[in-house]
């Protein structure tokens, strides 16, 4: 059967604008590549993103490097990636916080889902539920019978509005139906340091900064946040198993590209972030971090991300939390 001509005219010019894109693929990447943490240095992200980032600019033989962009609960970075060139050479961590500012804040200069595509998920990370010895109980029902006796007299710490751990507390509220008074902080530290102190009850925060005070005694630990036990921690509950079912929050992160990225840059991206995350070393450095794994490849991050935005958003009306 002959083809028509028209047809085939389309068929090479099809063929002809495909020949850069795979030459450029198949060299990438030619240059170092950038990967942008919405936060400060230190912190999960910043373990995560370092970690990552030094395995993967061995695997691609090329520098990967991090530059941290703080601000804005980490929209100041993610709109920067959002408008950087879709070449592959700009990546980003993105924390769940991302997920949730889509309903914390009334307007967003980029959008999450529009303007960023998923690479790969890389790792979960629970809270942990602590309380100082003052407040007298041992339990999570204790302390949920504590609060709702003494309504607005309990108070938790946050390293800041809107944050996972300012998220989980009010999430705590509602499904307890409990009244205990917000006290936001600038950073995790002083707020583990005035929670120490005794100044504030209550404190949802991540394992890392506070496993050592709780192994000395110094605080008590309810339960963890996340659906299973913690390994760094399994003979601390889940706050579901001690009593408020159905109760889930874990912060995540993963990597993600500007919108329009080319996708055999993607797969190949995905594929090494698939490697690194059955490496013994990452394994054993998110687990000492209280964490695991979260193996998913471009078009699976991608599904939880929507999956995640939808979720967060619940977790935000329910407690009528906003930020400008």
């Amino acid at each position: 059967m002959r083809l028509p001509q028209s047809f085939l005219r389309l068929l090479l010019a099809g063929c002809a604008l495909l020949v850069p894109v795979l030459a450029l693929a198949q060299g990438y990447p030619s240059r170092p590549v950038r990967m942008v943490i919405p936060f400060p240095p230190a912190g999960p992200a910043d373990t995560v993103g370092r970690l990552v980032a030094n395995k993967l600019g061995t695997a691609l033989h090329q520098p990967v490097v991090v530059d941290n962009k703080g601000g804005g609960n980490g929209n100041i970075g993610a709109e920067f990636v959002a408008r950087s060139p879709a070449d592959g050479y700009t990546l980003m961590l993105l924390p769940s916080a991302l997920a949730a500012n889509t309903s914390l804040y009334a307007k967003l200069p980029y959008s999450l889902t529009g303007d960023l595509t998923g690479v790969a998920g890389l790792a979960t990370f629970p809270l942990v539920l602590v309380v100082h010895p003052s407040v007298g109980v041992k339990t999570t029902q204790q302390l949920i019978a504590l609060a709702k006796s003494k309504p607005g007299v309990l108070n938790f710490a946050s390293a800041g509005s809107g944050g996972g751990a300012h998220l989980a507390a009010e999430a705590f509220k509602v499904a307890t139906a409990t009244n205990i008074i917000h006290v936001p902080y600038k950073g995790t530290g002083p707020a583990v340091t005035d929670t120490l102190g005794g100044q504030v009850s209550i404190m949802f925060a991540s394992v890392p900064s506070v496993i050592q005070h709780i192994r000395a005694g110094k605080l008590i630990a309810l339960g963890v946040t996340s659906a299973k036990r913690s390994a760094a921690m399994p003979e601390v509950p889940t706050i579901a198993e001690a009593g408020v079912p159905g109760y889930e929050l874990v912060s995540w992160f993963g990597l993600v590209a500007p919108a329009g990225t080319p996708a055999a840059m993607l797969n190949r991206l995905s594929e090494e972030a698939a490697l690194i995350l059955k490496s013994a070393d990452y394994l054993e450095r998110v687990k000492a971090e209280g964490g695991e794994a979260l193996p998913l490849n471009a078009v699976e991050f991608n599904d939880f991300i929507k999956q995640e935005t939808v979720r967060w958003a619940k977790v935000v009306k329910d407690a009528g939390a906003k930020l400008e």
